[in-house]
């Protein structure tokens, strides 16, 4: 593994700290040392995680809205990095056309903060695998990495919305950070597992092609976080990281995948699917587990 981030770089920001990721995250980074800017757009959410955290000197509590740009600069002020997640607004379920558009300008007002803000050397940016593997030409055999880039006509038309905006706005922050001179990496994250994991997940729109493709893929909290803090202190990383640990791509595999998506429907759900055809795996994360090969 590459040598760490200078250690008196020790002060980050995190931002949405309210969601699943970003509350986990000021945890792990809490524990590692660091001192964390959480920033959301709800106060009152932060409070309940700092209730969680305890009373420490090395957490700071931010609100502040991914569209306000003089509160981002507020959160980022002093802070040698940024993690960013996009947190659709509390209460907002559905992703559309219209929540993709304030997604894409959420992603520039924050790289143009980062850009603006001089203690900046680092921005991990979470992105998603639906960004990497809608494309028009469904039938290619080609296998997906971190090179390619879902299709966003093809996401527009089939009204893949949270591919959508992933898609663009990642793309936008590449463009900004790229011509401002900001140091960025991506996690481009499978589908995250966990207890809160429902059909509704927008992220499902398209999941019988995804495993057909052999791309629909899951990730663990654990791993996540493990590789956020993995590509923010080897300095060597560059670029976009494909993020999973599990592809659904088996039969019995994806009845247990659909019980989990509908716990209360579980007992009428099959056991295993009709179909007995494994789909081959067409995507890949070899980048990210060479990075992580050696981190603690």
């Amino acid at each position: 593994m590459a040598p760490a981030l200078n250690e008196t770089s020790r002060k980050v920001c995190v931002m949405d700290a309210s969601g699943y990721v970003g509350s986990s995250l000021v945890e792990q980074l809490i524990l590692r040392g660091y001192t964390v800017h959480a920033a959301a757009q709800n106060y009152g959410d932060l409070q309940v995680l700092q209730r969680l955290i305890g009373d420490t000197k090395n957490l700071k509590i931010f609100e502040s809205d991914p569209l306000d740009y003089h509160s981002v600069i507020d959160a980022l002020k002093g802070c040698s990095a940024l993690f960013y997640s996009f947190e659709p607004p509390q209460g907002q379920h559905i992703i559309d056309e219209y929540m993709a558009d304030e997604e894409v300008r959420a992603a520039h007002n924050v790289l143009e903060a980062c850009a603006q803000t001089d203690t900046i050397e680092k921005v991990v940016f979470t992105s998603s695998a639906t960004a990497v593997i809608w494309r028009g030409d469904c039938d290619s055999k080609q296998d997906f990495d971190e090179r390619n880039w879902s299709d966003v006509n093809f996401c527009r038309k089939f009204k893949l919305w949270h591919a959508l905006s992933k898609t663009v706005a990642e793309k936008t922050a590449w463009s900004l950070a790229m011509d401002r001179g900001v140091h960025m990496v991506s996690i481009n994250a499978g589908l995250l597992a966990g207890p809160d994991l429902s059909i509704k997940n927008p992220y499902l729109k398209g999941a019988a092609q995804m495993y057909e493709d052999g791309v629909l893929v899951t990730v663990d909290i654990k791993q996540l976080i493990e590789a956020h803090i993995c590509v923010f202190e080897d300095i060597s990383t560059f670029g976009r990281y494909l993020c999973f640990n599990h592809v659904v791509n088996h039969p019995k595999d994806a009845a247990k995948f659909a019980r989990s998506l509908m716990p209360l429907s579980a007992s009428s759900l099959p056991q295993s699917f009709e179909d007995e055809r494994i789909f081959q795996q067409r995507i890949s994360c070899k980048k990210l587990e060479k990075v992580m090969m050696d981190f603690k």
